[in-house]
């Protein structure tokens, strides 16, 4: 991501200079049109003070001990915004009513500032923008339609829709990872406790036998030792690790890869892709029904389906339509979707329904994430089963190989 100086001019022609996060100079001219503003120029930039790496101290601690605000907050604001505007109550009275009773103060912070930026002028969908940590550019942009249209009151209400079936998939996916990371731990801690206790008191035991130790045994005991005596040494090379993972990752290339290679793990891999999948179709049907154009609907829901390598995937399958290939063709070539997705695709372009079809393909994704899940643990379970008998088998040979010996030679004297 790279920060943009932008000059542009809104509907009735009056200059408006600002600067903006995007991937591109491309991204940042669709999110201007989807303010209403025509780019005039857009110029690479250095990023603003607020939002650089190098916060002030004091703002950067504020900033940490503030409530994060949550899906569950969101979809709730929708719902209330909805209820509010279909019973006819003014934007500003509501929103000022709402900043003055939601929970979490980070979101009535936020409300507030909107509520301020309203009566200054500013559009409702480019004061939330100014909000980016809190409302997503698929939200701004659905209000911005809802504005346009008139029919703020349904935007809302589809947000509320979208985003409760968004906290089902997040909480699918959560369900999908927690039993195998739970696996795992336990197997870490399993052999952490072997390693540290248990090995050493046979150790001691087997040194006084003093002859050859079969080679498994000699492997268990110099393990055990490397952890007993040199777990310092491990520990600061984990700390080191996870360091020097935690910056790699933050960089766009070390993204790309965790999230390409994430995807093939086996078992969690193509439920954690059949997730995103869904929620990319979804939110694509969305602003396609919504009124806004397909190439930027791509650019919108490529910043919300929480993975750097199909996001990337969506951008290039955006260059290509606006390129002129057809949607079938671009989204083929990203390598995302089964060919019965593709067919899919392929009638809905076909038909002139190209939202209500990639809407039928969220529902299949949706289900299909819902049944593997379902039966995740079953296929989980014979590989739990042997890696511990394998465990097992290593740690009975390994102590009681020598033990038989030192039985044979304490009966033949």
């Amino acid at each position: 991501m790279g920060y943009y100086a932008y000059t542009a001019r809104d509907k009735s022609g009056e200059s408006i200079a600002g600067d903006m996060e995007a991937e591109s100079p491309s991204q940042a001219a669709d999110f201007l049109l989807q303010q209403g503003l025509t780019p005039v120029s857009i110029k690479e930039g250095n990023a603003p003070a607020e939002s650089a790496e190098e916060l002030d101290i004091g703002e950067s601690v504020k900033q940490f001990f503030e409530p994060k605000v949550t899906l569950e907050d969101i979809i709730m604001l929708s719902r209330q915004m909805r209820t509010l505007l279909r019973a006819g109550v003014p934007i500003l009275r509501g929103l000022h009513g709402l900043a003055e009773t939601v929970q979490n103060k980070t979101l009535s912070d936020a409300l507030h500032d909107v509520h301020n930026q309203l009566q200054s002028g500013l559009s409702l969908s480019a004061a939330l923008a100014k909000h980016n940590k809190i409302f997503s550019p698929l939200f701004v942009a659905l209000v911005k339609v809802g504005e346009d249209t008139g029919h703020l009151d349904r935007a809302f209400e589809h947000l509320a829709s979208y985003l409760d079936q968004e906290k089902d998939t997040r909480e699918k996916i959560q369900a999908a990872t927690r039993y195998p990371m739970t696996v795992m731990f336990a197997i870490v801690v399993a052999l952490a406790i072997i390693n540290i206790w248990i090995i050493p008191s046979f150790a001691s035991t087997f040194a006084r036998y003093g002859s050859d130790l079969p080679i498994l045994t000699q492997i268990l005991v110099t393990t055990s030792d490397a952890f007993v005596h040199g777990w310092p040494v491990i520990l600061v090379l984990l700390i080191a690790g996870g360091v020097g993972f935690k910056f790699w990752h933050a960089t766009d290339d070390g993204r790309y890869l965790v999230a390409k290679y994430t995807l093939a793990v086996p078992l969690i891999g193509p439920i954690l892709r059949k997730a995103i999948l869904s929620r990319l179709t979804q939110s694509l049907s969305m602003v396609m029904r919504s009124g806004v154009p397909l190439a930027q609907g791509l650019v919108v829901v490529s910043d919300v389906v929480g993975n750097d390598y199909v996001s990337k995937s969506v951008l290039d399958m955006r260059e290509k339509i606006t390129n002129g290939e057809s949607v079938t063709r671009a989204a083929a070539s990203t390598g995302l979707f089964t060919p019965l997705v593709l067919q899919m695709i392929a009638v809905g372009e076909e038909s002139g329904a190209l939202d209500d079809l990639l809407e039928e393909t969220a529902a299949h994704y949706h289900s299909e994430v819902s049944f593997e899940v379902s039966k995740l643990s079953e296929a989980i379970e014979p590989i739990v089963i042997t890696i511990i008998g394998v465990m097992v088998t290593v740690l009975a040979l390994g102590v009681f190989l020598p033990m038989w010996d030192m039985a044979s030679v304490a009966r033949g004297g």
